[in-house]
């Protein structure tokens, strides 16, 4: 099944309802159920119960023999949220805090302690989604289920030798995803966003660059004299150095970026925007890098969260708060190529009316 494809059949055996509280429209939030998002950091998820939101529907995440699961966040029972249940470490599942029920594998109910011997209704099992453990991030998909073939974009150099892995902390951001993944393709507010991070303000001119269209989006390498190393940092970095970007967009909110530092160095980092709701993005980051693999990884942790907070400020500021698809709503500059790209790509997969609200 192409997840590209808007009029794809869902993969679960019975059409999603739309969740109670829904900020998108309808008719985009299917497009966007067909594609994969992180929901949780692999090491957070336990035996026991973890809450998340995709797409404005409540989740529960927890391990079952080892398997992750992602499932509706509601004991099919009474209602009530399973990840308020304690994590209770035991191997036999998650338990409801309201009345016991126990669930497993795929979401399915194990056990009702008040009728130990009765046989178990079909339509006691949660829905559970499709779910895989990929760059150190559990992803899931609210049209897939449980054993479906992941679609998720890769992390370059990941398993590369000689590359360090890194996971940094999520960050919240209250603004919409393709706001906040436009901002991270952006090649003209370095100079002005970043200045206390890693930029050169008094270097704001954006060299030409071209975004070449791919499957699932886009890419482009952009190539200029922007440095790219944390201020009061001292780098040998030869006079005239070009530095090389290599963006890489996978529709509709997942993004690579490829830093080339001098003698061979990378840093790949992956930007994937996971739409809480319309108005909230939980910002998930896996990255990798073949220098400073003896150094703190909490100063990888500082430095990106200086970053993202600077991105923040700008993203959570934007209006409208929905990313406009419409060329015409907005003025462009050539600089703004890897925007006009994306807004494309977003177009290309069916979704219209929400974004140009």
């Amino acid at each position: 099944m192409s997840l590209l494809t808007p009029d794809a059949p869902a993969a679960t055996a019975a059409p999603l309802p739309l969740p109670r509280n829904l900020t998108f429209e309808p008719d985009d939030w299917r497009v966007l159920t067909r594609f994969w998002y992180p929901v949780a950091k692999s090491d957070e998820v336990t035996e026991g119960p973890l809450g998340a939101t995709l797409l404005d529907v409540p989740l529960v995440v927890y391990r079952f023999d080892g398997e992750v699961v992602v499932a509706d966040n509601l004991c099919t029972h009474r209602g009530m949220m399973l990840s308020l249940g304690e994590d209770q470490q035991d191997g036999k599942g998650i338990k409801c805090p309201y009345h016991g029920l126990r669930f497993g594998a795929a979401g399915r109910c194990t056990a009702i302690p008040a009728h130990p011997d009765d046989k178990i209704p079909e339509r006691m099992h949660l829905r559970a989604y499709g779910a895989v453990e990929r760059y150190g991030l559990v992803w899931a998909c609210l049209a897939a289920a449980p054993g479906d073939e992941p679609d998720i974009p890769p992390v370059p150099h990941w398993d590369d030798a000689g590359f360090q892995q890194i996971n940094c902390p999520w960050i919240d951001i209250e603004a919409f995803a393709g706001r906040q993944v436009e901002g991270f393709l952006d090649v003209a507010h370095f100079a002005f966003v970043h200045e206390k991070s890693f930029a050169d303000s008094s270097n704001p001119v954006v060299p030409d660059y071209t975004p070449v269209s791919t499957p699932d989006g886009f890419e482009t390498e952009y190539w200029s004299s922007m440095g790219n190393v944390p201020l009061g940092v001292e780098a040998d970095i030869p006079d005239g150095f070009l530095w090389l970007r290599h963006y890489r967009l996978h529709v509709p909110f997942t993004a690579s970026l490829v830093v080339h530092f001098p003698e061979g160095a990378r840093l790949s980092m992956m930007n994937a925007a996971s739409p809480v709701s319309a108005r909230k993005t939980r910002l998930f980051d896996a990255r990798c890098r073949n220098f400073d693999t003896d150094k703190p990884v909490q100063d990888v942790y500082d430095f990106n969260r200086q970053v993202f907070e600077e991105d923040r400020a700008m993203v959570e500021n934007q209006k409208p708060e929905n990313l406009p698809l419409d060329p015409k709503l907005e003025v462009h500059i050539p600089a703004d190529r890897s925007s006009i790209a994306y807004r494309r790509s977003l177009r290309d997969v069916g979704l219209s009316a929400f974004f140009t609200a």
